[in-house]
Parts: C-alpha cells; structure tokens; sequence
C-alpha cells in the first residue's frame, strides 16, 4: 500500500479559499526504460486523481508517464461547509489507493 501524505487546514472560515496538498509515494515506471539485460520495464504509473468534497467531485486529473516518482498535487477550492474531503489514487496494475480527511468550516 502506498503512503499518502495529506495536507488540509482542520478549521476554515465558510468561503475561504483553502489549499489543498497531496503526495503520494509511488515509484512511477514509464515503460520506456530497459534492465541491465535489455528487457523492458513494464510500465506502473498513477493513471488518475480524483478529490471529492461531501461526495462532489472538486478536483480530477489524468496522469502520465512524465509524471515523477511520488507525484504531489496542489490545488485550491472554497470551503463550503464542514465535512469529507476524500482522495483516491488509481494506476496500472490494479494500484488503488484512498485517504480522507475531515474539515470543519465555521
């Protein structure tokens, strides 16, 4: 299982701007790169990020080879009410991974 670091204000003032901060290890294999005796690596990316807030969907992206090992997403929405933000990883080879966090907006 991968470890996800998340970081997210506990406390927020309904509609403030509030940033959002993930990192997720993950080595990321390309596909492109050969071993030491010619055979490719297979590919292991992270394919896609989603983030819900309260189960709405406030952040979603498509993820690619190019991206680097242990890929960190930051993002920013309005915190609209206390509650769940969640955080799902998926990729190749059946890697799924999620996290939530709890906010209270006052």
């Amino acid at each position: 299982m991968a470890r996800a670091l998340i970081n997210v204000p506990a406390k927020a003032k309904r509609g403030e701007v509030i940033t959002i901060k993930t990192l997720i290890s993950h080595v990321m294999e390309s596909g492109f790169r050969h071993n030491q005796i010619g055979v490719r690596i297979p590919r292991d990316i992270i394919t896609s990020f989603t983030c819900t807030y309260n189960g709405e969907e406030i952040f979603q992206a498509d993820l690619h080879p190019a991206i680097t090992a242990n890929p960190f997403i930051a993002f920013t929405t309005i915190a609209t009410e206390s509650g769940t933000i969640a955080f799902t990883w998926r990729g190749d080879n059946g890697f799924s991974a999620a996290e939530s966090v709890n906010i209270t907006v006052e």
